[in-house]
């Protein structure tokens, strides 16, 4: 009955299963962060880029919109601040970073032909 038991536990450390290398089974993951990488962290990145870069040419008299959605031309510039021109003469001062984009994007939409059948 002893060899029994001895034969059963031989039998078992010979069908054990091989451990999995530890670099395999991080590949998954770095799957996982390469497609977050390339689908999320760069695409926002490049906007950021293209953002600053717009923030760094502003010039008197351009009419842009803001983040929060108030439009106004460009009456007045320093490092951190624009003083923006509503209409009747309105003056309000924003950050500098809150400038979302030129309003001539909004006023003025791109028109798409669309063919007639």
């Amino acid at each position: 009955m002893f060899n029994f038991f001895m034969a059963s536990a031989y039998a078992q450390d010979a069908a054990a299963p091989a451990q999995p290398n530890p670099i395999m089974s991080m590949v998954p993951l770095v799957l996982v962060f390469m497609v977050f990488y390339f689908l999320m962290l760069r695409p926002q990145k490049k906007k950021m880029e293209e953002e600053r870069k717009y923030i760094e040419t502003l010039g008197k008299g351009e009419e842009v919109y803001t983040k929060s959605g108030i439009i106004g031309k460009i009456h007045g510039l320093t490092e951190k601040v624009v003083t923006l021109e509503l209409e009747d003469g309105h003056k309000m001062k924003v950050l500098k970073s809150y400038i979302a984009g030129s309003a001539k994007d909004i006023l003025n939409p791109p028109v798409k032909n669309v063919a007639k059948k």
